[in-house]
């Protein structure tokens, strides 16, 4: 195993301690941290250390793919790592958004070929599902709820202008594209009078609450009313969200674990100031109730759990070692990438040893060798998903 260092984003929603503080450094931070990328995406490679010299993982992953993909990866996903782990930490609410599935995004970014990059809305010809285990308490926008809950939500508004939208909520699944099309595509000039309407005259409640809370972070965005729609998620830590390609979804506040296939596609509706494309968001859009988006950790042996997820781009385990269970061996063939959730742990992937703090991460090769991780803490272990 050997450091990987991996680059902090500083979006305007990221927190100014909650990375900070699993990294043990002092807080608040000098800007906002929203994430921290740990695999080899063009965007923000993470990087590890040759003759004093960082050097990307890219380039690495590129030139030596036997060495830290493994044949069976290269075969499956060609000279790329399929997967990207992040920490993701939100102060204020992310857009509302979703990503595409594998046709779409080789359609869109070939569709899309000679934009430039900031009228784009495909980066890379990827899917991005996702899975997010919350390492403090985390609030989440995940997925259409029952419609007719959520049409109730709209019609405790009082405002007579939503009466289509509820009608249409009111009709079942069915009525889900019109209601997301009705109120992403409101008149500009009429937007901010229904929110000013609508949150005047709400009851309190939990939908009247959040819409509220939206609504400072973004007067005027119609997302506040799409918001409604959608599973309002609370998760203890440990707790964890799957997020398939195609559901609608926007992470309001918490510090998580995410890893998710190697994409930088976001669709974007509303809730940002950045470049939306309702059209776009609306043709990748599954409009059908997400059942239940949260995952409970499933045991796999003594001190190792994971989060199943039907896709074999990436599959993440946690392992918890201590008094209790001092040393853990996991089997995990391929790329491998580990860190530390919290204490301190020691992982030998029988090329050599490496003691991790809080907040840091590590590679190995894709040896075959079995992990062997001990100490005090916790590790989150990042793979493909091939076995």
């Amino acid at each position: 195993m050997e450091p990987l260092y991996g680059p902090i984003r500083d979006y305007a929603w990221g927190s100014r301690s909650a990375i900070a503080l699993l990294q043990g450094r002092p807080v608040p931070s000098a800007g906002p941290e929203a994430e921290l990328w740990l695999g080899a995406h063009p965007g923000a490679p993470a990087s590890v250390e040759r003759a004093g010299l960082r050097v990307s993982l890219c380039d690495l992953v590129r030139d030596e793919p036997g060495q830290w993909l493994g044949q069976r990866v290269t075969d499956r996903f060609g000279t790329r790592l399929p997967f990207l782990l992040k920490v993701l930490a939100a102060d204020a609410p992310l857009s509302l958004q979703a990503h595409p599935d594998a046709e779409q995004a080789r359609a869109g970014f070939a569709a899309e070929a000679g934009r430039p990059a900031g009228e784009r809305n495909y980066s890379d010809p990827h899917h991005k599902p996702e899975l997010l285990v919350a390492l403090t308490p985390f609030e989440a926008l995940c997925g259409f709820r029952d419609p007719v809950e959520s049409a109730e939500a709209l019609a405790a508004f009082g405002v007579p202008a939503l009466g289509p939208v509820v009608d249409a909520l009111r009709a079942g699944p069915s009525g889900l594209r019109t209601a997301v099309r009705t109120l992403l595509g409101w008149p500009a000039a009429e937007r901010d009078g229904l929110l000013r309407a609508a949150l005047a005259s709400a009851a309190d409640g939990p939908d009247a609450d959040l819409a509220r809370r939206l609504a400072i972070a973004y007067p005027g965005d119609p997302g506040v009313l799409v918001a409604m729609l959608l599973h309002h998620l609370h998760l203890v830590p440990g707790e964890a969200i799957w997020m398939p390609a195609g559901n609608l979804h926007a992470y309001l506040s918490g510090c998580g674990v995410e890893i998710m296939a190697a994409s930088d596609n976001v669709l974007r509706g509303g809730l940002t100031p950045k470049r939306v494309d309702v059209d776009e968001l609306l043709r990748v859009l599954r409009f059908e109730v997400l059942d239940d988006p949260v995952r409970a950790a499933q045991p796999v042996a003594p001190g190792v759990d994971c989060w199943p997820v039907p896709v074999d781009d990436f599959a993440l385990h946690r392992v918890r070692v201590g008094a209790a269970v001092p040393e853990v061996t996991v089997a995990l063939p391929g790329p491998r990438v580990v860190l530390c959730g919290a204490g301190s742990v020691t992982v030998d992937d029988g090329a050599g040893a490496l003691t991790l703090a809080s907040g840091r991460a590590a590679i190995g090769t894709a040896s075959g060798e079995p992990l062997r991780i001990s100490g005090d803490g916790e590790a989150y272990v990042a793979t493909s998903g091939l076995r």
